[in-house]
């Protein structure tokens, strides 16, 4: 069941009323798969990753978040690039919130834990770049992972 809707680059979207911080966190293991989860409020593929929570840094909001929604716990080994891009609002369907993106992506590489299943996510699995076009990721989040294949690093964007 969708609780969230994913607006991008629709003229028809409503109006953003939040700009919250978020981080994400792109694991990738030592055979080079990227941790990818599958959420439960869109049925999308997604990295791991959510909202800065007070007291938190970016960098362990996205270690949290990673944790949190796939069980596998990861250590920072680079930044990836900060994306906002106006065009994309997510609606949450269950309080009016329409957020524009905001998030620091972060690199990652495991450390404990096996890809789990668990109350954000229905599905969490290693992807090899390969098999990426399978899978039903959003343009913007897609637009993350291929940042980080082909080696682009955006500070800002």
């Amino acid at each position: 069941m969708n609780t969230r809707i994913e607006h991008w680059r629709n003229p028809d979207a409503p109006k953003p009323n939040s700009l919250v911080p978020a981080s994400n966190i792109l694991v990738v293991n030592d055979a080079g798969e990227i941790l990818l989860q599958r959420r439960r409020d869109t049925g999308q593929w997604a990295l791991p990753g959510g909202k800065q929570e007070f007291g938190e840094t970016p960098s362990a909001c996205a270690i949290r978040e990673g944790e949190e929604e796939t069980g596998v716990r990861a250590e920072i080994t680079g930044l990836l690039g900060v994306y906002s891009d106006p065009a994309h609002l997510i609606e949450y369907l269950s309080d009016g919130e329409v957020r524009q993106e905001y998030e620091v992506t972060f690199i990652g590489r495991p450390v404990a834990g096996e890809p789990t299943v668990n109350d954000e996510a229905s599905d969490v699995r290693w992807v090899a770049e390969a098999a990426l076009d399978q899978y039903d990721i959003h343009p913007t989040m897609r637009r993350q992972i291929d940042d980080y294949l082909n080696q682009r690093y955006p500070v800002a964007d």
